[in-house]
């Protein structure tokens, strides 16, 4: 897999980079299948507002044993490493430099599963996180916006299309600085599956 990757520079204030074939297409397939076959797949109830309401998508934490995770209310406990993904996590490790010990593991099944705005910026992750997403099936639309306005108003904002394949990383204070979403298409797509890798710290 290739490690070669380009840098969003028009981002201010961020360390945003994406490699748009990281994997190769034969692996990825087969990757996409076997995940979609094996993972424990779920729709998570989530906090939001002070209510709770189902996740619009179906989700699984994976990870070491003591990569316990706090989101939107709700504890999770890791599901063990399916097989095919440790050589991914180790390749993904390698290529960002962390040796990451948890993935969110998100199914999109069709456009109308999406991710609303947020930032991974929760405690167990520290205060500058790396967080590399690994993208495989449709491609869809991954959104940031800056979280303070400029002086004239107006919030930074940047749309990327994330192809099968493809890899994003994020460093730094980009998790400060932005929130960023999965929107919701009316295009017809297919299923996507979206692979966040995670280094828990406590």
């Amino acid at each position: 897999m290739s490690l070669s990757m380009f840098d969003i520079a028009d981002l201010p204030d961020t360390d945003v980079q994406l490699a748009p074939r990281w994997m190769p297409a034969v692996e990825a397939d087969a990757l996409f299948e076997a995940l979609r076959a094996d993972v424990p797949w779920a729709r998570h109830r989530l906090r939001i507002f002070g209510r709770e309401v189902e996740a619009p998508r179906l989700s699984c934490w994976i990870g070491d044993p003591d990569a316990m995770y706090r989101y939107s209310g709700a504890r999770f406990t890791p599901e063990p490493w399916p097989a095919a993904l440790v050589p991914v996590r180790d390749a993904v490790s390698a290529a960002a430099g962390v040796r990451f010990n948890s993935v969110l593991a998100n199914l999109y099944r069709d456009g109308q599963d999406a991710m609303g705005w947020h930032s991974d910026d929760e405690r167990e992750l520290g205060s500058e996180p790396v967080i590399v997403s690994l993208s495989l099936g449709a491609t869809r639309r991954f959104v940031l916006k800056g979280r303070v306005a400029d002086a004239d108003g107006r919030f930074a904002r940047h749309v990327l299309e994330l192809p099968h394949g493809s890899l994003l990383v994020m460093r730094g204070e980009t998790q400060a600085r932005f929130r960023h979403a999965l929107p919701r298409t009316a295009r017809p797509v297919g299923p996507r599956i979206n692979l966040t890798f995670r280094k828990i710290l406590c």
